[in-house]
């Protein structure tokens, strides 16, 4: 699949790095040179540097072949047109970045497929962890009847020091698994012989109605907060602040800006804003952060987030959430204290994949920290793996199965489960597993 990217931004980057990984043609257009050249130098991509609404820049990355445009720049209006192009041209699925909420109500009648909005993908994914406790990330698959979870293995941990296949031996059935593990930034597809380690990142896939027990085995509470503190005054936090208000949660924002606290004041009627440095611990105690509150940091920057964290952790916060704009420090956060990250790139990867992948994929879901992703694909009629247990596909260590849905019924499969046509699998994999995850479905 030829992929044509524009803006070798945050999303951008990590989008084309994806595609690259998996062996798609990628080329990226930047009108930043010295970030083109960047990107350039990182990827396996053609990085053309040039105006992306441009005609001739469209013709030269070779848009009239494209399959897919991802049009994901710092501006709407670059997007916007670089859509209008790819329609003009007959391009099968067009995606852009718009915020401003005016152009998005017109942008389906511009050759727009899929509208992307980082902030407000990643304020969405804020409200589920904020009503998780410990838990990093929640995602549901094969229609709620199995759930992906992942966490950090506290130092006290009983399941710190065991393998996967002792773990399985003390739980009677055969309703959860640890898909993968993420330790120090690299990925481990969970076989029998993986040892876990305090401060890993564990990534469970479980029956939803039997998730207490390995919850219990592993250490791992969901609490929904009593109330939630927002750390900063970026577009992201306000909307956090905003959707949580609306659904009933008691919600301060703190930042040290205070015309953005005035703005936000004026703004937020139903949120008690705090002007008050966010890393300061005085500010924190006297906002009211105890045990029991979730705290998320939303500041524009990493280390300020990560600092903030740290202090409402020594305060009694019961949960910290983390924003990172440079997600390859969130794999290396084990045993830090922090309880789950968000990213706005990663926030919108996610809506992306799931929009590309769609047909005989019906989800796509990537995972902070990680190379993996989670996939819910459809076993079709021709597929090599029907009528096969799963211990004869043959598949690559990358790949692992975690979950089936057939007739309705969700459960975790064993070596010696048969794969039936119509069957919904639940796959994670590492980028060089990807097409051989999607070569499940036929």
């Amino acid at each position: 699949m030829k992929i044509v990217i524009v803006g070798a931004g945050a999303v951008g980057s990590y989008l084309a790095q994806r595609f690259s990984l998996e062996g798609q043609d990628v080329v990226v257009i930047e009108s930043d040179p010295r970030r083109a050249a960047q990107v350039q130098a990182a990827l396996d991509a053609l990085v053309i540097t040039g105006n992306g609404a441009s005609a001739s820049t469209l013709e030269q990355a070779g848009l009239d072949e494209a399959d897919l445009l991802v049009a994901v720049s710092s501006s709407d209006a670059v997007n916007v047109l670089a859509c209008t192009a790819a329609a003009k041209l007959g391009i099968p699925r067009r995606v852009a970045r718009v915020e401003d909420p005016e152009l998005k109500a017109e942008v389906e009648a511009l050759g727009v497929d899929l509208v992307i909005d980082p902030g407000e993908a990643a304020a969405r994914d804020l409200l589920v962890l904020a009503n998780t406790g410990h838990i990093a990330e929640m995602v549901e698959f094969a229609d709620g009847g199995l759930v992906l979870v992942g966490a950090y293995l506290e130092n006290d941990s009983a399941a710190a020091g065991a393998t996967l296949a002792d773990l399985r031996r003390e739980m009677e059935g055969w309703h959860w698994l640890i898909a993968a593990v993420v330790r120090k930034g690299e990925t481990l597809i969970g076989r029998g012989a993986t040892t876990l380690e305090a401060g890993d990142h564990v990534l469970l896939i479980a029956e939803a109605d039997r998730v207490k027990a390995p919850f219990e085995l592993l250490g791992l509470t969901e609490q929904p907060a009593d109330q939630v503190f927002v750390l900063g005054g970026t577009r992201l936090a306000g909307m956090t602040a905003e959707m949580l208000s609306e659904r009933g949660v008691h919600t301060t924002l703190i930042d040290g800006d205070p015309e953005r606290c005035r703005r936000f004041a004026e703004q937020l009627p139903h949120v008690i804003v705090v002007c008050g440095d966010p890393t300061d611990p005085g500010v924190m105690r006297e906002a009211g952060v105890t045990e029991g509150d979730a705290v998320l940091a939303l500041t524009g920057w990493d280390g300020e987030n990560l600092l903030s964290c740290l202090v409402a952790k020594a305060l009694g916060a019961g949960e910290v959430i983390c924003r990172f704009n440079d997600t390859d420090l969130v794999g290396l956060l084990g045993g830090s204290g922090i309880d789950a990250t968000v990213s706005s790139r990663l926030s919108a990867a996610n809506e992306i994949l799931r929009f590309i992948r769609r047909g005989v994929i019906h989800s796509a879901v990537t995972i902070p920290g990680s190379d993996a992703e989670a996939l819910e694909l459809e076993v079709g009629s021709t597929s090599p793996a029907v009528g096969k247990m799963l211990s004869e596909l043959n598949l690559p260590k990358s790949v692992i199965v975690g979950g089936v849905q057939r007739g309705g019924k969700a459960f975790v499969p064993r070596g010696n489960t048969t794969i039936e046509s119509g069957d919904h699998l639940i796959v994670i994999a590492l980028p060089e597993g990807i097409p051989a995850a999607e070569a499940l479905s036929g």
